[in-house]
């Protein structure tokens, strides 16, 4: 018996175990996702003003907005002395990038509210593993997926301007579920491609979490979009 729990606690504790990381991209990472965890509140508060207030809703206009400061942040190149300012741009990108799921938040919610915690948490479940997958694997072993996910993204493209003229409700459903493959792909290679970025002399962690950010948000659309499309079926056959 204790050697069973033995086992059990040497597995747990391997969970924490980045050894093959050195020091320098662990304080890298915990940047990193600290920036993204602040990326998440701010989409957070971006959502609730669209959502419970009057103050500004999701429009064209927030759409560039939030464009513009992505720009401004990616031509605002780190310094060590204007993390502040990046850090606010940042702030600003990802609220208006939550500000944007407003509208797609309020049609869920009056199909159902609880999808929207649902695939919130789901998606953390899918971005924890992944991340954790990809940290504890070996060095570049998933930056082969590059090709193969960019590729992915041409022919969602291609799917989406098809069914623009063909308007087939299969077609958009094999494109949600191709498009959450793909960004739970990106959550692989995107990690690993910090972590090997890192190595060689990057160390912008604020624009390093913009990646995981856009990862996190995609994952979420999509399941948002799949549960209520699935929520919708099954309310139509028991009518």
């Amino acid at each position: 018996m204790d050697a069973l729990f033995g086992q059990r606690k040497i597995k747990l504790s391997a969970l924490s175990d980045f050894s093959q990381l050195n020091k320098t991209t662990r304080t890298h990472l915990k940047n990193v996702y600290s920036c993204l965890a602040i990326c998440m509140l701010a989409a957070a508060v971006g959502a609730y003003v669209h959502l419970f207030t009057g103050i500004l809703e999701a429009g064209f206009l927030t759409s560039i907005a939030g464009l513009g400061l992505l720009i401004w942040l990616g031509v605002t190149k780190d310094n060590g002395s204007n993390q502040g300012k990046r850090l606010g741009l940042l702030s600003g990108f990802a609220f208006f990038t939550g500000l944007s799921l407003g509208p797609l938040m309020y049609v869920v919610a009056k199909i159902d509210i609880q999808i929207i915690p649902t695939a919130f948490l789901a998606t953390c479940v899918i971005f924890g593993c992944f991340t954790f997958a990809a940290l504890w694997s070996d060095r570049r072993s998933f930056l082969f997926l590059g090709g193969t996910l960019f590729s992915g993204l041409s022919i969602l493209m291609i799917m989406s301007l098809l069914n623009i003229f063909i308007g087939s409700t299969l077609i958009f459903r094999a494109e949600m579920y191709l498009c959450l493959a793909v960004f739970m792909g990106f959550v692989l290679f995107d990690t690993q491609l910090i972590v090997e970025k890192c190595n060689n002399g990057d160390k912008d962690y604020i624009w390093h979490s913009v990646d995981l950010f856009l990862d996190f948000i995609n994952i979420f659309r999509q399941l948002m979009i799949l549960l209520a499309m699935n929520n919708d079926k099954k309310e139509k056959r028991r009518k």
